[in-house]
């Protein structure tokens, strides 16, 4: 039997917790690849690829936030673990998208979705970064 978390540190379950939000986010993104027409409106009207860059980079920003609350691991651990994890969803998503009625499945929509997510990912840690460091700051 395990005892509480060390200080400082989330026990598991405040560690699930963190990612909820990134968990509730890609639920979204598959009832949304199940349909057969999702957002006609939308994407009707915009870019595909765009849209794919900015839904993935939703996902690896909100990987990031999670992952940072839960583990505070360095910058670059952050960006590989968010843009990775949201990357490699974006490719089940495709593979998801294949068995769809009027839906396809594309490689370079996959790669707009780990476009996105890198450059979320970056942004995602310098921002957190740079807070963290103003925050040291007023203490």
């Amino acid at each position: 039997m395990s005892g509480p978390a060390a200080p400082g540190r989330p026990g598991p379950a405040r560690r699930l917790g963190w990612l909820l939000p990134a968990a509730l986010y890609a639920g979204l993104i598959w009832f949304l690849s199940a349909q057969s027409n999702p957002l006609p409106g939308l994407t009707g009207a915009v870019w595909d690829k765009a849209i794919h860059a900015l839904e993935y980079g939703g996902l690896a920003s909100l990987l990031a936030l999670g992952l940072d609350q839960a583990f505070r691991p360095p910058p670059r651990v952050l960006v590989a673990w968010s843009a990775g994890l949201a990357s490699l969803y974006g490719a089940s998503d495709e593979l998801h998208q294949a068995f769809v009625p009027n839906r396809s499945s594309e490689v370079a929509d996959w790669v707009a979705d780990t476009t996105g997510a890198l450059v979320a990912a970056v942004l995602a840690a310098l921002a957190l970064r740079h807070w963290r460091a103003r925050a040291s700051i007023h203490r």
